[in-house]
């Protein structure tokens, strides 16, 4: 039981350190924040905040994977490495794939509320 709650101490201390070096993790974070806030300036349905939520989740998820791909790979080698960097544009492409989408689910959700 000690071992389960001791994974919850390491995926915080995961998430502090994307709060201390991640731009990009903060920047996504405010929009979510944003996102929230009109999502109750604008009273949203249940329907429409499960789906904020569930794209908000996936971008920042992507995201801290793409840190920890990117720090693994800083661990392996600092030199120019084609390879390494094919990797790297891979794992935030997954991010700006999944950004892009959360992006049209928000204009479809909230251009009813805005218009």
């Amino acid at each position: 039981m000690k071992a389960f709650f001791r994974g919850f101490g390491y995926a915080f201390a995961g998430i502090a350190v994307l709060l201390k070096t991640g731009l990009n993790f903060k920047i996504q974070l405010i929009a979510f924040c944003f996102v929230c806030f009109a999502g109750f300036y604008f009273n949203i349905t249940s329907t429409e905040w499960l789906i904020i939520l569930g794209v908000s989740a996936l971008v920042l998820s992507l995201e801290a994977l793409n840190t920890s791909i990117e720090k693994l790979c800083d661990l392996y080698s600092t030199e120019q490495n084609d390879k390494i960097k094919k990797i790297k544009d891979v794992a935030a492409g997954a991010v700006l794939i999944a950004a892009f989408f959360a992006g049209i689910f928000g204009v479809l959700i909230f251009w009813k509320y805005i218009i």
